[in-house]
């Protein structure tokens, strides 16, 4: 055999078959590994990001949780009329009006994020959430101040959506660009896993207290409870938020000799410069991007904010009673989303989506139809049917959402599309349905609801383009360890020169 300057050469594949090999050659090849650009990610360091990130996402969504649990309560407290429907559609109409203001916080936090930094806007809008939820809790009621009382509460719900309008870009943005590329999935479920146990905590702390005191103590005092919790919690969100660094993606931006310095009139300019850019060349994204939020939008909200109310109002059943059994749900959802994120990383975020969507629009006549029957055994049927559905779109939505835009503009961009939706379609949710029930008299209307929304969700679908396994647009490819990245190498080139 001739001489040669060439060390073994192994396949693709064969990381695991020789890993002696391929640590040897991770470490003499770090100089060419440095120059590829490959992120090799820091497993401390990404789960500690993921924690902060869906630990705090958990905070805002018990915040955002409250008001909705304790919609019917807050109806009696600050719209006093003899008419219940009124009352509740007030109390919803306020529900709404948060989502009203989440486009300008998106607009706002969006940019800002991709100019000074994801870590920095997470740690503001915690704050204000935080400040919104426990001023909630000090406002006197009706009786006691009037118009004023249902003016305040607008306000400080106003303040709550335009920080929410930065929390989620943010969020999936901040696990994204810190996760490595064949676990995207599996990372970015725990964003969404945050958001249900925020929403849990929410659920027990109003099912317990309105247990413990009662409907009228509850109307009287108990209410704020919940709301005054939300101080300290949010003091604690902005203390593991701040102890993080940026993500990689964000650092390699910020390094670039080109980008220009973050002093107040350059941050201004270029916010507004990423605005134009975004509606400018992110219009096709954006588009999509709105189709699938506002679908998934109105399913999540249908379920997770809107149910107890369902079946209290239309159904006769006790607040507490719905609240059990939405908890019941949400507890077994927590308990696989985490496992619907490896198979989206495994199959791809398509199918995975395409599941929930094609659940929704089959499965939701069904289920309300169940629930109708009455009977803690049929109401959680039907419950599943829903939640089942969810969480396929729970544990794909926040890998799938970054990748469609590029890390110069995905805070932004995905900012603008997520809350631009949410608004339009997903905190109306509650409002729409009640009053297409009240029009129309049928209990079913929910269910035709959500078919609608699905429906736009597998043309939305079908549309995009898969991105597993895949890096970001904008970043280079992250991987786990120097193996994995010579595995790489030696994928793209069989035959390299080390």
């Amino acid at each position: 055999m001739p001489p040669t300057d060439r060390e073994p050469t192994p396949d693709a594949g064969a990381r695991k078959r020789h890993p002696r090999l391929f640590r040897a050659l991770a470490r003499r090849q770090q100089p060419r590994l440095r120059r590829t650009g490959i992120t090799v990610t820091d497993e401390a360091a990404v789960r500690r990001a993921v924690r902060a990130a869906s630990l705090g996402n958990a905070m805002e969504w018990f915040d955002f949780g409250i008001y909705a649990y304790l919609a019917v309560t807050l109806g009696h407290v600050f719209f006093p009329t003899g008419n219940a429907t009124v009352q509740l559609l007030s109390s919803f109409a306020t529900f709404a009006v948060a989502f009203l203001v989440r486009p300008l916080g998106g607009l706002v936090f969006g940019p800002m994020g991709d100019r000074l930094g994801r870590k920095r806007v997470l740690a503001l809008t915690m704050i204000l959430m935080a400040l919104g939820t426990f001023a909630i809790g000090l406002i006197p009621s009706y009786a006691d101040i009037g118009f004023w009382a249902p003016a305040s509460l607008v306000f400080f719900r106003m303040l709550q959506g335009f920080s929410t309008g930065g929390e989620y870009g943010g969020a999936s943005t901040f696990i994204a660009e810190y996760a490595p590329d064949r676990r995207r999935g599996y990372f970015g479920s725990f964003l969404e896993f945050g958001t249900l146990a925020g929403y849990v905590g929410a659920a027990g702390l109003v099912t317990a207290l309105t247990a413990w005191l009662g409907s009228d103590t509850m109307e009287s005092w108990g209410w704020r409870v919940p709301f005054l919790v939300a101080g300290p919690l949010g003091l604690v969100g902005v203390y593991l938020r701040m102890r993080l660094d940026e993500t990689p993606a964000f650092q390699r931006l910020e390094s670039d000799p080109v980008r220009p310095s973050a002093t107040a009139d350059a941050v201004e300019t270029s916010a507004k410069g990423d605005l134009g850019k975004i509606f400018r060349e992110q219009w096709p994204a954006l588009i999509l991007c709105v189709a699938l939020v506002g679908a998934y939008n109105i399913c999540d909200y249908m379920l997770l904010s809107y149910m107890p109310t369902y079946l209290s109002d239309e159904l006769g059943y006790s607040d507490t009673h719905g609240l059990l059994v939405l908890l019941l749900v949400m507890v077994l959802l927590m308990s696989v989303i985490t496992r619907v994120g490896r198979l989206n990383d495994r199959f791809g975020r398509k199918p995975v989506l395409m599941t929930g969507m094609l659940g929704f629009l089959f499965l939701s006549l069904p289920a309300f139809l169940l629930i109708g029957q009455g009977g803690l055994a049929a109401i959680t049927a039907g419950m599943l049917m829903l939640g089942l559905s969810l969480v396929c779109l729970l544990a794909t939505m926040s890998a799938a959402l970054p990748a469609l835009f590029p890390t110069r503009v995905r805070y932004g961009s995905l900012s603008v599309g997520y809350n631009l939706s949410a608004s339009l379609f997903g905190g109306t949710t509650p409002l729409v349905i009640t009053a297409l029930i009240g029009a129309t008299g049928s209990p079913l209307m929910p269910a035709y609801y959500a078919m609608g929304a699905a429906l736009v969700g597998v043309a939305a679908v079908a549309c995009m383009k898969e991105t597993a396994q895949r890096p970001l647009d904008g970043s280079p490819p992250a991987v786990e360890t120097p193996e994995e990245a010579v595995e790489m190498i030696l994928a793209q080139a069989p035959e390299p020169r080390f």
